[in-house]
């Protein structure tokens, strides 16, 4: 019997092999479905439409707030700003009243006017067999087509991260998992970590479009699910290249690290929202330093673009490391062994 995956992406060499089998038969199509794209490009007139679509799968607690801000990311890092925004709304059975259909209304609301994004379509049904709410968000946008961000990367490159790694992991670690956490004595620091969601933000609009602004840019994307390894992996993938990684110059937030030890977690692999890379050449890359900096956004250079033969290397203490993209999202182990505790309380395990 064929081994069923686990919770997460699915592994690449199966994302690739059905993606190799869709054809692209529209010329109007730039870019298309490919790992490592965060979005598709579709021409018109002088201008790219940047289509995206992605689900809030993990999170319960403000998910329509997750929603915009997660659909947004990946139509920015594209070099376009975001303008319309589409959510199919599942709800669960049985759990689901007007107080919270009223919640998640107010988060995509209040999301997309802070971004100045238009709430223009969608879908909503109570369905069967779920336990949370999930949306499956669709963001669209534009960009003139002189000005579309490729991921077209070259050996010198330098590669830069903003903010810091598992911005987003944290936030739901601390949303998912306060009771736990505070009966442990971790009131102050989960507080803290729970405002990750709106500070340092899991926004990357606002550094993205600027890095656009000031430099020529061969590269940007945000890592998700799986976190800055395959994020990485994504990006390298895209742009057929390799790339050194130094393992001290990642920014880790004391509260990740807490979290992260707490649970046992790798945070180079934990869903990295929040955080933007960008690739462009040194001298360009000295610009958006100095650009991000004067709006208090914290960057630095975390590597270097190499030859595809190469491969994907992390740098500690002199020693080098071969990374390999993530089998899933190390915060799947999580809601995993939660879900399996529960499963053993329902059947009398012991």
């Amino acid at each position: 019997m064929p081994r069923a995956f686990a919770v997460g992406k699915l592994p690449l060499d199966v994302l690739q092999r059905a993606l190799a089998r869709v054809p692209i038969e529209d010329e109007r199509v730039r870019i298309g479905p490919r790992i490592g794209e965060d979005a598709a490009a579709i021409a018109f007139d002088h201008m790219y439409l940047i289509a995206k679509t992605d689900p809030i799968t993990f999170a319960a607690e403000r998910i329509g707030w997750y929603a915009v801000h997660i659909n947004a990311n990946d139509v920015a890092v594209m070099g376009a700003r975001p303008r319309w925004f589409l959510a199919a709304l599942l709800l669960p059975e049985g759990k689901t009243d007007a107080a919270l259909v009223d919640r998640i209304f107010q988060d995509i609301v209040s999301a997309c006017q802070e971004l100045g994004i238009t709430l223009c379509g969608g879908h909503t049904e109570i369905t069967y067999g779920l336990d949370r709410p999930v949306i499956v968000g669709h963001m669209l946008g534009e960009v003139p087509r002189e000005r579309l961000i490729e991921k077209r990367m070259e050996p010198g490159d330098h590669i830069l991260l903003t903010k810091g790694i598992a911005i987003e992991g944290t936030a739901i670690l601390a949303r998912e998992k306060a009771a736990e956490l505070i009966s442990g004595g971790d009131a102050a620091l989960v507080e803290r970590a729970a405002r990750f969601l709106f500070d340092p933000g899991l926004s990357v609009v606002r550094e993205a479009l600027r890095a656009a602004e000031v430099a020529r840019v061969h590269a940007m994307h945000d890592p998700t699910e799986g976190g800055l390894v395959a994020g990485l992996w994504e990006l390298a993938i895209a742009g057929d290249v390799g790339m050194h990684i130094w393992r001290e110059r990642i920014r880790i937030w004391p509260e990740t690290e807490v979290l992260c030890r707490r649970f046992g977690l790798d945070p180079l692999r934990l869903i990295a929202s929040g955080a933007l890379l960008i690739v462009a050449p040194p001298p360009e890359c000295a610009k958006i330093i100095k650009a991000l900096r004067e709006e208090q956004i914290d960057v630095a250079q975390i590597g270097e673009v190499r030859e595809k033969a190469y491969g994907l290397k992390l740098e500690v203490a002199g020693e080098l490391i071969e990374l390999t993209p993530p089998d899933r999202d190390e915060i799947a182990r999580v809601f995993e062994a939660s879900e399996s505790s529960r499963s053993g309380e329902r059947f009398g395990s012991p």
